[in-house]
């Protein structure tokens, strides 16, 4: 097995965490030395095995696949990949920023994550080029506030909550839900936080 590129595979649905374990075995060069279906037990088995590479969901119980990505960053040598449905430009810059080497959709055939695993074993960046077009392109109009204020309307926090919370009057949490509000062209708050978390920016 010290030939192979030992990938640890993280995925909460359990069906599809099989079926890619089952995948990648099939691969000579490729060993599948742990799999997780929870981002807790993900980050246990990368410090326990150490492995070449990290596959991960994004959307994981008790902790994101970005939360364990973060954590084992200078931890370990391993790379990370995110295999995910978020086709969005925000997530990619997050993903990156929190140190994944590849940012891979799942609607992307199978048999590719066979080679991003190797390709990434052997220190390449692979990022879907569609995506990496629309990162570039798009901008993140939020400021650090909005987006705090954002987040717990999104948690179902009234004006006055998110006020206590931030230690703010309740008129400068309207002002910045308003702000947010004119910048994602929403309907109101609850759809500014939507379309916000939808684009990664949350």
């Amino acid at each position: 097995m010290t030939d192979k590129i030992r990938v640890v595979l993280a995925e909460d649905q359990r069906m599809v965490l099989d079926a890619l374990a089952t995948l990648l075995e099939l691969e000579g060069d490729i060993a599948v030395v742990a799999k997780a279906h929870d981002g807790r037990a993900a980050l246990a088995a990368v410090q326990l095995n150490k492995p070449d590479v990290f596959v991960t969901d994004i959307e994981m119980p008790e902790l994101t696949g970005l939360d364990v990505v973060r954590q084992i960053k200078g931890q370990t040598p391993t790379r990370a990949v995110i295999l995910t449905t978020f086709a969005r430009a925000g997530y990619l810059r997050k993903a990156l920023e929190a140190g994944a080497s590849a940012y891979v959709l799942k609607s992307r055939p199978a048999r590719d994550l066979a080679d991003v695993v190797r390709r990434v074993h052997r220190g390449a960046r692979v990022i879907d080029p569609e995506l990496a077009a629309e990162a570039i392109g798009e901008v993140d109009p939020l400021t650090d506030r909005e987006r705090q204020v954002l987040r717990l309307t999104a948690r179902g926090l009234s004006t006055g909550d998110i006020a206590v919370e931030l230690r703010l009057s309740p008129g400068t949490v309207r002002n910045y839900l308003s702000e947010s509000i004119d910048k994602l062209s929403a309907s109101n708050r609850f759809d500014a936080a939507r379309i916000a978390r939808e684009k990664g920016w949350l």
